[in-house]
This record gives structure tokens, C-alpha cells and sequence, in this order.
């Protein structure tokens, strides 16, 4: 990939309350102020710092940025790019967390791989998002947007519940299950992993459908293309409650006989990669994955 101009503004986006993050943060600000960038900080992120910087919310980063940087783990990183997909602004992390499957950077000694980036030297991948709705009795009832996964699923722990699954107004199956999840590549490594589905490359246009503990062993899990239209239509009968939860961060909540559509977003999440980074290196080293044998 050809280089590209440096980044002039920096946002800071990072986890409040959270005294390795401030350590991170504070490390981060005062280099880049060095290297002459302006830096704006998000505002829960700022009231950390010890010192004063120029804060703003991460819609106003997204607009004015030419660059973020999450400070956090996956989780944060989920919630900054629900919001940063939005706007023209590339997306890069320093790992706070625990696996870090979106977060690129070492919170110790992350200032060589920046650099490189903040000289034109990165890779750009573009990651779609997830959208889904609930329609009541004809009409949109609420709807919301994730990076990983929406989650059909009970209000209470260990209840079947039933639905019906259709692909481009196509019938699917039925289900007897704890729920579904419909997953994007990006998620393929969360809950999706987590419930037996398959591992996709992000470069792959598709979804992944997981029955999650289903009532019957020919259940599996099934890979298709992301310009489908997903929907799950709710049982009329059911008398449990059921919820749509996005991320694991937002719930929606879902009556008998409603309709959960899902797609592809128009949003798209523009990461910036070192140049160094291997997606499979990262599976590796997170997953315990063997090294090579010969």
C-alpha cells in the first residue's frame, strides 16, 4: 500500500475510572503533543487526567479527527466504533483489555508501531456493522446497531424459546434454542466462538447464524452472504420474555409475534493496522493456537 499523509488530529478515546488506562493515556497525550499533533481528548476520558487538554465527545472526535485512538480493550473498542463508523475517521487501539482481538497496540513500547503509523506506514481494513430491528404488528418498534453480534435470546436464564428464521423472505428452520446470535466476521472471535460457531476472516462479506443450546442435534451453525436480509420471526404463543441484545451492550426488548430484522449497516468501520500486523498471528497468540512444526 502506497503511504499516505500523516494523521494531524489525534482523538483519545479511553475507559474512565481506570488507573492503567490513565497511565496509557497520559503516556500517549504527552507524546503525541511532542510530536507537534493536536489532541483532543473525549471528555469521560479527560476527567482522569491530571492536567489540562482539549476534550470533546466522541461524535465531535469522529467530525474534527483525522485519527482515534481507543485505549481499553475489545469492549471499548466496540463501543468508540458503534459511534466512529459514522464519520471518515481511521480507528486504531492500544490493548487494555484482555484478548485485544481489536486492538492492535502494546500498552508498553507501542510508541514504534505508532510512529510508523503516524508516518503514512499502515494498512487500512474496512469492517461492516450489524443492524437490527424489532417490528411490532407492521412497524419499527426500535432498533440498534452492532460490530460483533445481535443475540436473540431469554429474559431469564435456561428458557427455551421458539422462533422461525427466514433468509430473504426465504423460510430456514424453525428453532427450539436458548436464542440465536448472527454474527459478523469481527464477532466470529466473541460470543459466536464462545456458542461453537467457525472463525471468519474479516475479509469476508458474510454472516455467521449460531443456534445457541438448540432443542434438536441437526442444529449448526450456517455462514451466509451479508447482503442477505436476516429475519426471526418470535413464536405468537410465546409466553416468554425475549430480548434482542447488541454487542452484549444494549438490549431491545422483543413481545410474542414480533419480528427481528437484521442486515448488513451502510457503516463501515475503518481500522488502521501496523504495518506488521498478522490476523493469524493474533489468533494464535490469543487462542494458544500451535506454532509452527517445521
Amino acid at each position: 500500500m502506497l503511504s499516505k499523509p500523516s494523521f494531524q488530529c489525534i482523538g483519545l478515546v479511553g475507559k474512565s475510572h481506570h488507573n492503567q488506562t490513565k497511565e496509557t493515556l497520559t503516556r500517549l497525550f504527552r507524546w503525541l503533543n511532542k510530536r507537534g499533533h493536536r489532541v483532543i481528548v473525549e471528555h469521560s476520558a479527560a476527567q482522569q487526567l491530571e492536567f489540562f487538554v482539549e476534550t470533546a465527545s466522541i461524535n465531535q472526535i469522529g467530525a474534527q479527527a483525522d485519527l482515534a485512538i481507543v485505549i481499553g480493550g475489545d469492549g471499548n473498542m466496540l463501543g468508540a466504533a458503534r459511534v466512529l463508523a459514522r464519520y471518515d475517521i481511521g480507528v486504531i487501539g492500544v490493548n487494555r483489555g484482555n484478548l485485544g482481538f481489536l486492538t492492535d497496540l502494546p500498552p508498553e513500547g507501542f510508541e514504534p508501531q505508532l510512529e510508523e503509523v503516524l508516518n503514512g506506514e499502515y494498512d487500512t481494513e474496512k469492517r461492516f456493522l450489524i443492524e437490527a430491528e424489532v417490528v411490532r404488528q407492521g412497524e419499527m418498534n426500535s432498533s440498534y446497531t452492532a460490530m460483533n453480534e445481535v443475540v436473540l435470546h431469554p429474559g431469564q436464564v435456561a428458557h427455551m424459546i421458539e422462533f422461525e428464521v427466514f433468509v430473504d423472505d426465504k423460510f430456514m428452520y424453525s428453532q427450539r434454542a436458548d436464542g440465536m446470535i448472527v454474527s459478523t466476521p469481527t464477532g466470529s472471535t466473541a460470543y459466536s466462538l464462545s456458542a461453537g460457531g467457525a472463525i471468519l476472516t474479516p475479509n469476508i462479506d458474510a454472516f455467521i447464524l449460531v443456534p445457541m443450546f438448540p432443542h434438536t442435534l441437526s442444529a449448526r451453525p450456517i455462514v451466509i452472504d451479508a447482503s442477505s436480509t436476516i429475519k426471526l420471526q418470535v413464536s405468537p404463543d410465546s409466553r416468554v420474555e425475549q430480548m434482542i441484545s447488541c454487542d452484549g451492550h444494549i438490549t431491545l426488548p422483543v413481545m410474542a409475534d414480533d419480528q427481528i430484522v437484521i442486515r448488513r449497516s451502510e457503516q463501515r468501520l475503518r481500522l488502521i493496522h501496523p504495518k506488521q500486523h498478522d490476523y493469524f498471528e493474533a489468533l494464535r497468540s490469543k487462542l494458544g493456537w500451535g506454532s509452527r512444526l517445521f
